[in-house]
């Protein structure tokens, strides 16, 4: 039963995840991309070394724009960017976009 529930759980956080993702790239595309191109994020020297600083730098950028961001919408860039691009505590079979 225990493993059941696991499953169940795990299935259904697939989906939310992907829509979490789709959700942050539009919103990046939208909101941030009037400012930024792909080839920001494959800087050499950049202050993102973890997923905390990439939290921290998207929430600190997100209040430039004309959009009042919420907590949710931040954390779905954030979890487009790292998927994208940054990579940080992902499993290694995820596909990278962008570089």
């Amino acid at each position: 039963m225990r493993l059941a529930s696991l499953l169940c759980s795990v299935l259904l956080a697939v989906p939310a995840a992907a829509q979490d993702v789709e959700r942050g790239r539009l919103l990046y595309e939208t909101h941030c991309g009037e400012c930024h191109y792909e080839r920001v994020h494959q800087r050499v020297r950049s202050d993102v070394k973890d997923l905390g600083s990439l939290r921290n730098t998207v929430a600190r950028w997100a209040a430039q724009t004309k959009h009042r961001f919420s907590a949710e919408e931040i954390e779905s860039v954030v979890e487009y960017l790292n998927r994208s691009h940054y990579r940080f505590e992902l499993s290694p079979d995820i596909p990278r976009r962008g570089r």
